[in-house]
Protein backbone atom coordinates (compact mmCIF):
# COMPACT_ATOMS: atom_id res chain seq x y z
CA UNK A 1 0.00 0.00 0.00
CA UNK A 2 0.97 3.05 -0.39
CA UNK A 3 2.92 5.27 2.60
CA UNK A 4 0.44 7.36 3.63
CA UNK A 5 -2.43 4.45 3.98
CA UNK A 6 -4.53 6.15 0.43
CA UNK A 7 -4.73 3.42 -1.94
CA UNK A 8 -4.11 5.59 -4.84
CA UNK A 9 -4.85 5.11 -8.83
CA UNK A 10 -1.42 4.87 -9.29
CA UNK A 11 -0.86 1.96 -6.63
CA UNK A 12 -4.15 0.06 -8.07
CA UNK A 13 -2.48 0.54 -11.62
CA UNK A 14 1.05 -1.01 -10.20
CA UNK A 15 -0.33 -3.81 -8.01
CA UNK A 16 -2.30 -4.94 -11.25
CA UNK A 17 0.64 -4.64 -13.44
CA UNK A 18 2.55 -6.52 -11.06
CA UNK A 19 0.16 -9.77 -11.16
CA UNK A 20 -0.96 -9.42 -15.25
CA UNK A 21 1.11 -9.93 -18.04
CA UNK A 22 0.06 -6.38 -19.26
CA UNK A 23 1.90 -3.12 -20.09
CA UNK A 24 1.69 -0.29 -17.56
CA UNK A 25 -0.14 1.30 -19.72
CA UNK A 26 -2.69 -1.32 -20.84
CA UNK A 27 -3.53 -1.31 -17.33
CA UNK A 28 -3.82 1.98 -16.65
CA UNK A 29 -6.43 2.16 -19.48
CA UNK A 30 -8.61 -0.67 -17.80
CA UNK A 31 -8.71 1.03 -14.55
CA UNK A 32 -9.61 4.49 -16.21
CA UNK A 33 -12.12 2.74 -18.33
CA UNK A 34 -13.95 1.17 -15.29
CA UNK A 35 -13.80 4.30 -13.34
CA UNK A 36 -15.63 6.20 -16.38
CA UNK A 37 -18.22 3.48 -16.64
CA UNK A 38 -18.46 3.79 -12.70
CA UNK A 39 -19.11 7.39 -12.67
CA UNK A 40 -20.98 6.95 -16.16
CA UNK A 41 -23.61 4.47 -14.32
CA UNK A 42 -24.06 6.42 -11.34
CA UNK A 43 -24.77 9.75 -12.79
CA UNK A 44 -27.35 8.12 -15.46
CA UNK A 45 -28.82 5.41 -12.86
CA UNK A 46 -28.13 7.55 -9.82
CA UNK A 47 -26.65 3.93 -8.13
CA UNK A 48 -24.14 1.81 -8.77
CA UNK A 49 -24.20 -1.82 -6.88
CA UNK A 50 -20.91 -3.52 -6.66
CA UNK A 51 -22.12 -7.34 -4.61
CA UNK A 52 -19.98 -7.58 -1.39
CA UNK A 53 -18.33 -4.32 -1.36
CA UNK A 54 -21.79 -1.49 -1.72
CA UNK A 55 -23.82 0.90 -3.23
CA UNK A 56 -22.66 4.38 -4.71
CA UNK A 57 -25.34 6.66 -5.34
CA UNK A 58 -26.09 9.91 -6.04
CA UNK A 59 -29.47 11.82 -4.78
CA UNK A 60 -30.56 15.48 -5.05
CA UNK A 61 -30.73 17.88 -2.68
CA UNK A 62 -32.96 21.19 -2.57
CA UNK A 63 -31.84 24.24 -2.80
CA UNK A 64 -31.43 25.74 1.21
CA UNK A 65 -30.22 28.76 3.04
CA UNK A 66 -26.76 29.41 4.29
CA UNK A 67 -24.59 31.66 5.02
CA UNK A 68 -20.68 33.20 3.58
CA UNK A 69 -18.69 32.56 6.24
CA UNK A 70 -16.45 35.32 5.22
CA UNK A 71 -18.96 37.80 5.19
CA UNK A 72 -21.75 36.74 7.44
CA UNK A 73 -24.36 37.15 4.60
CA UNK A 74 -27.51 35.03 3.89
CA UNK A 75 -27.18 33.36 0.42
CA UNK A 76 -29.21 30.44 -1.09
CA UNK A 77 -27.15 27.62 -2.25
CA UNK A 78 -28.61 25.91 -5.29
CA UNK A 79 -30.10 22.52 -6.00
CA UNK A 80 -27.26 19.81 -6.31
CA UNK A 81 -26.59 16.10 -6.63
CA UNK A 82 -24.62 14.51 -3.94
CA UNK A 83 -22.45 11.28 -4.28
CA UNK A 84 -22.83 8.67 -1.63
CA UNK A 85 -21.38 5.33 -0.58
CA UNK A 86 -23.49 2.51 1.31
CA UNK A 87 -20.99 -0.41 2.43
CA UNK A 88 -22.60 -3.83 2.03
CA UNK A 89 -23.22 -6.01 5.12
CA UNK A 90 -20.87 -8.14 4.33
CA UNK A 91 -18.31 -5.30 4.05
CA UNK A 92 -19.63 -4.06 7.23
CA UNK A 93 -18.93 -7.30 9.03
CA UNK A 94 -15.37 -7.39 7.35
CA UNK A 95 -14.48 -4.32 8.40
CA UNK A 96 -15.67 -4.97 12.20
CA UNK A 97 -13.92 -8.72 12.23
CA UNK A 98 -17.14 -10.05 12.52
CA UNK A 99 -16.25 -12.51 9.60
Amino acid sequence: MASNNTLTKAYIVSAIHEKLDRTSAEVKSCVENLLRLMKQAIKKDSFLLLSGFGKFEAYSKRARKGRNPVTGDGIILPPRRVPVFRASKKFRAMLNHEE
